[in-house]
């Protein structure tokens, strides 16, 4: 953990090497990383690009080739820094997504509260659809629960649900090639989060489905899952949606925690 937190504040400290006074600040990457470890994931339907910050400090950043900060942030669908962990600071926190562009610079479109402890780990979810009248979209928190030792014999994954109109759901992988499947925690609702389920070495294709139901509700194919290694599918976009190459589609996210 504080190895993936340390490169992280790193790469961080090379996106911001131009920026303006607002910019990311990073005091030290010398001294032992201590605090919580924070993720940030843009899934606000149809949001405009953004900058997270921390109660008021900038914590993502593109990098810039000017003295001035970029007009570029975070897109939907994109997780912030590379989709790597930022370290920060214990404590009650709010979070913002704050407008990248020229036109209403720096306007919050979220606030989320939420409490953070030292040595955990969280991912910070942009979600629901962007209302154009009060630019304003929904938020949460939820707690990257994975064990600290390192389980070599098989990856573990989670599902989170992050698509506003879905129905509770369930994920299953499924082995394409024997077709035994794992099933990963049970039901999800909206805005929550499953537990961590041991999983194979292997590619999978994955779907999630509703209480009863044998169609799928969304399904992805050759998702590769590695021992060793922690993953968090997350679900995204407007169940809606049929085309399947529209941005806003519903989407089975693939990120790497550990």
């Amino acid at each position: 953990m504080k190895l993936i937190r340390s490169f992280a504040m790193l790469l961080g400290l090379a996106a911001v090497t131009g920026c303006d006074k607002d910019a990311v600040q990073i005091s030290s990457i010398t001294a032992p990383v201590t605090g919580a470890s924070v993720k940030f994931f843009h899934f606000g339907i149809d949001g405009p690009q953004v900058n997270f910050y921390a109660n008021n400090n900038k914590v993502t950043a593109i990098s810039s080739t000017t003295t001035s900060e970029s007009t570029v942030g975070v897109a939907y669908g994109a997780v912030a820094a590379g989709n790597l962990y930022t370290a920060l600071p214990v404590g009650q926190t709010t979070f913002q997504g704050r407008i990248s562009a020229t036109v209403d610079k720096d306007l919050p479109i979220a606030n989320v509260a939420a409490t953070l402890a030292d040595g955990k780990a969280y991912s910070v979810y942009l979600s629901g659809f962007y209302n154009t009248t009060t630019k304003l979209v929904e938020g949460f928190v939820v707690e990257d629960a994975f064990p600290a030792e390192i389980d070599y014999s098989q990856a573990l994954v989670r599902f989170v649900n992050a698509s506003p109109n879905s129905q509770p759901m369930q994920l299953t992988v499924r082995n394409p090639t024997t077709g035994a499947d794992v099933v990963v925690g049970g039901s999800i609702a909206y805005k929550a989060a499953g537990a961590f389920v041991g999983v194979p070495t292997g590619s999978y294709d994955l779907f999630t489905r509703t209480a009863g139901s044998t169609t799928n509700a969304i399904a992805r194919t050759a998702v590769s899952f590695l021992a060793g290694r922690v993953y968090t599918i997350s679900a995204r976009g407007d169940m809606t949606v049929t085309s399947t190459t529209a941005t806003n589609r519903p989407f089975l996210d693939n990120s790497l925690n550990r």
